[in-house]
């Protein structure tokens, strides 16, 4: 990623910034979530804040939010810089859920020296960040063995090389520990506070984007040969939590895919599908698109609700009759279906609003989050 030479210049700011929630009065928004937005408007140098459908709040501030400022804000991005989602067609002769959930690697491990998925990475790494490549990390972040189902728009479909019944691989990750220190960094000396030298935080930033990009990439190799597939390049690759300079302004997302041309996977649930979209958001909507379905529950009210409503096991086979790879018991409740909205008015608000055009679904067959040494492998 590359920024201008030039830094937005400040500008006295005589009223808030203006608010935009891109979403049906009918749809799962809390309150406290746009209390947020509102918050973050009153900033200094705030220009227009634009909230998605999947909408949530954050610690300290909202996620599925783009943010236009004058000023930089580093804790508006966020500790998981580079966090985003990208997809990989992958050929297997036969998708046989049980058997690829026991052949999945341990991704909370780095690949061993002599991995051949290290091929993957050409030139340096960026800012020589090695500890944690290649692995997924918690929350949200998952690897998923998909299949290709309705596909809305054949052409778009086709010019990414994809029809229905493809098989992808979908990954979402960051930057991991890079970007936790790059915030910490800042945070330390400044709090919430702009960043003191916007040069030096966006230098290090695009490296941690770079660093995400790669991660995912080197995940998928790491599953592609554990399966016996060849790597492939991905067909979509777009990061929700940066920063950007655009229009002369500091345009910060934070659970918000780059919306401007752009083809977006917005991920549903594990137990739902998910959507391939073309994305053509426009000022209004600080170019931006939503980057998943959103929680409508906090961990904390998923983890109490959910063993009321759920059993360990019936969680590790979803509604769409997929597995889910999970050995911590807690992060299957935090990351039930239920936990999330649904991911179809999600999509409707983004369509409703003139922001995005669905281009096909995927529907999970495996997803991975955590290895689950205990039962060896479901």
């Amino acid at each position: 990623m590359s920024h201008q030479n030039s830094r937005p210049e400040a500008v006295p700011q005589s009223t808030v910034a203006t608010v935009a929630v891109f979403a049906a009065p009918t749809s799962w928004i809390e309150s406290d979530a746009v209390d947020q937005c509102h918050q973050v408007a009153a900033l200094d140098g705030m220009v227009h804040v634009a909230a998605m459908p999947d909408l949530h709040p954050g610690k300290g501030a909202p996620i599925g939010a783009a943010m236009a400022s004058t000023v930089l804000y580093p804790f508006l991005v966020g500790s998981d810089i580079g966090c985003g989602i990208a997809v990989f067609p992958i050929r297997l002769k036969r998708a046989v859920a049980a058997r690829i959930a026991a052949r999945l690697p341990d991704l909370d491990r780095a690949p061993d020296s002599d991995d051949p998925a290290w091929a993957v990475v050409d030139g340096d790494i960026p800012a020589g960040h090695v500890e944690g490549l290649g692995t997924v990390g918690r929350g949200n972040h998952f690897v998923e063995l998909a299949r290709v189902d309705t596909v809305f728009e054949p052409d778009h479909a086709d010019r990414l090389g994809l029809v229905a019944g493809d098989l992808v691989l979908i990954v979402h990750s960051g930057s991991r520990g890079l970007g936790e220190r790059i915030l910490r960094a800042h945070t330390e000396v400044h709090g919430a506070g702009p960043a003191a030298d916007p040069a030096a935080y966006l230098a290090a930033h695009d490296e941690a984007v770079r660093w995400g990009s790669l991660n995912r990439r080197l995940m998928a190799a790491r599953v592609a040969h554990a399966l016996g597939a060849e790597p492939t390049a991905p067909i979509v690759d777009q990061c929700h939590n940066l920063v950007e300079i655009r229009d002369g302004v500091y345009l910060h997302r934070k659970g918000a895919a780059p919306g401007d041309g752009n083809d977006v996977l917005i991920a549903g649930t594990r137990g739902t599908p998910s959507y391939l979209v073309a994305a053509h958001a426009g000022p209004d909507a600080n170019h931006s698109v939503a980057h998943g379905a959103g929680r409508k529950m906090s961990r904390a009210d998923a983890l109490r609700r959910g063993k009321v409503k759920h059993t360990v096991e019936q969680l590790r086979r979803t509604p769409v009759g997929s597995l889910v790879v999970c050995g911590d018991r807690q992060l299957l409740f935090e990351e039930a279906p239920s936990a999330y909205k649904r991911i179809e008015q999600v999509i409707a608000d983004l369509v409703d609003h003139q922001l995005a055009t669905p281009v096909a679904t995927t529907i999970p067959l495996v997803t991975y989050k955590t290895p689950d040494h205990k039962r060896g492998r479901p």
